[in-house]
């Protein structure tokens, strides 16, 4: 169990999806991590404990900043912390491996949410915000033959991040799908992505998916 204040986004599904394609394809090895939007510091520790040889961990939340620091240190794992939005913190630097678990729930609205608990999940109205911004800067950050590895909701269309990312340069394909249960956030927002044509009437569950990226 990791340290999680109020604020920061919990391990759950998606993250655990992740962290098995990142240690399953031995993805981190003897590499360079950058786990942009960290959270707790979950992927940033998994990818420590999968052999990282250097972990930078990157969020806009201090919250998250506290939290990862602390939780890396209490298991003595060697986890580089910076508090920024998405790649500024570490402009000018290359890295092997960049892994991210974004905010992509769909919200009524496209603001972004900064105080509020829900900057954990939302995506904009279509889910895409921050997502999208990844896949648009992550090959500036990406050593030449580096690896993406992204998680999110079918719901935000898988199709949309393969050709976010192509259009990069890189090479994406889907690693990685699951079928879960709606959570909370989803179920309390069924009724909304139903009138939005993002899932068909009555759907309980969503897809998640992992979507990995390279140099061609």
């Amino acid at each position: 169990m990791l340290l999680r204040p109020p604020g920061v986004y919990r391990a759950d599904s998606d993250t655990e999806l992740l962290a098995d394609v990142m240690r399953r394809g031995g993805f981190a090895l003897g590499r360079e991590v950058l786990d942009v939007g960290t959270g707790s510091g979950a992927l940033a520790l998994a990818a420590s404990r999968a052999g990282a040889g250097s972990v930078t961990a990157v969020d806009l939340s201090l919250r998250s900043v506290a939290s990862t620091w602390l939780n890396s240190r209490l298991r003595r794992a060697p986890v580089t912390v910076r508090h920024g939005d998405l790649f500024a913190p570490v402009v000018g630097r290359r890295f092997d491996l960049v892994i991210a678990n974004p905010p992509y729930v769909p919200a009524a609205t496209a603001v972004l949410p900064r105080h509020r608990k829900a900057r954990c999940w939302d995506g904009g109205e279509d889910g895409r915000a921050v997502l999208d911004r990844i896949c648009a800067g992550v090959v500036d950050v990406l050593s030449p033959d580096g690896d993406v590895l992204l998680v999110h909701s079918a719901v935000c269309k898988t199709e949309l991040t393969l050709a976010a990312l192509e259009r990069s340069g890189l090479v994406a394909r889907v690693l990685a799908e699951a079928d879960i249960p709606f959570g909370p956030v989803m179920r309390a927002r069924a009724a909304m992505l139903e009138s939005r044509g993002l899932v068909a009437p009555g759907t309980r569950t969503e897809g998640l998916v992992v979507v990995g990226a390279h140099h061609g």
